[in-house]
């Protein structure tokens, strides 16, 4: 089977994925008790008779089934509705937000494979020996310390106490040198643990590698010790980090409620967290289904390079 009828498999079985968690989410957004006419309306004394409008007006009056047909039929146009609490289209919401989420998402993602690779190599090269006890015990650490603890430790210290940063988001474009030098310890706060996470895993799998048959084939040849380790034992070691790691880039794009929070990022963690708060509907399931569409690409992704490292997991 070739590559690119595995991509297209992969893809068309990522439909019915999708489906099932926008039906799902719909479904549970609607069991929760009130919505946002109750919100909107609830502490304005508004009468029933005006409740019953609003909600005639933004197609709350509909039973479920109509209302989540006539949301799929927008969102396949790219429609997602008009906040009834804000007044605004949900679409532009995201649209704003949704960049600042992806660019610390990436940062820390990229920052975690910076970090665990060398450091997953170094201590497999190592095993054993002090440096192979440093980065596991760091390596424990960073999986160990909860984000958001670590996340008020380095704003207090870098921020509070040396005031090298600021303490809230600076009012400027997000490729800004002022908004990127801000961004430095959420990316840090965000991407330990995957990096702690990425360094374990690595070292684990080339450990294994390296005790195999070709490895002491290679090195009885006379291959450098440089282009054993490199090409041979990393290469095959990376199947498995690279399955994580791509799993971890969905989690940290879409995992970054807490952190946003600690630094005030203005993502979409704040976002929903206002949301469910406020019973705002369409926004809740535009912004769940754009959370579904990111853990689904990042896992086709991951099946994709999967596949092009190890060609027998598409004839699988």
């Amino acid at each position: 089977m070739s590559l690119g009828t595995y991509a297209l498999r992969r893809t068309l079985l990522a439909v019915p994925v999708l489906v099932g968690v926008s039906a799902i989410t719909f479904s549970f957004v609607h069991l929760v008790p009130g919505d946002a006419i109750d919100v909107l309306a609830g502490f304005q004394g508004v009468d029933p008779e005006a409740r019953d409008a609003l909600r005639e007006e933004y197609g709350l009056d509909d039973p479920i089934w109509r209302q989540y047909l006539a949301w799929v039929t927008d969102v396949l146009a790219l429609e997602f509705g008009e906040s009834p609490i804000t007044g605004r289209d949900v679409g532009a919401t995201i649209a704003e937000r949704l960049p600042r989420t992806l660019a610390l998402g990436v940062a820390a993602w990229l920052l975690s494979l910076a970090i665990g690779i060398p450091a997953g190599i170094v201590a497999a090269l190592n095993h054993g020996r002090p440096a192979d006890e440093l980065t596991r015990l760091g390596a424990l650490a960073g999986i160990a310390t909860p984000n958001f603890w670590l996340g008020l430790v380095l704003l207090f210290i870098f921020g509070v106490h040396l005031g090298w940063v600021r303490v809230t988001p600076p009012d400027a474009g997000l490729a800004s040198l002022e908004m990127l030098w801000f961004m430095v310890l959420p990316t840090i706060t965000l991407g330990t643990a995957s990096a702690a996470l990425i360094t374990r895993l690595l070292r684990a799998s080339m450990a294994r590698e390296l005790q195999k048959a070709y490895v002491r084939t290679a090195r009885a040849k006379g291959l450098r010790e440089r282009t054993v380790v490199l090409k041979h034992v990393l290469r095959n070691s990376l199947t498995a980090v690279v399955t994580v790691a791509g799993l971890q880039l969905a989690i940290l794009v879409d995992g970054a409620v807490v952190v946003e929070q600690v630094f005030a990022w203005p993502g979409m963690g704040q976002l929903v967290v206002d949301a469910v708060d406020q019973r705002d509907v369409p926004l809740i399931q535009a912004s769940v289904l754009v959370i579904a569409v990111a853990v689904v690409l990042a896992n086709l992704l991951v099946d994709l390079v999967y596949a092009a490292l190890d060609p027998r997991v598409r004839y699988r």
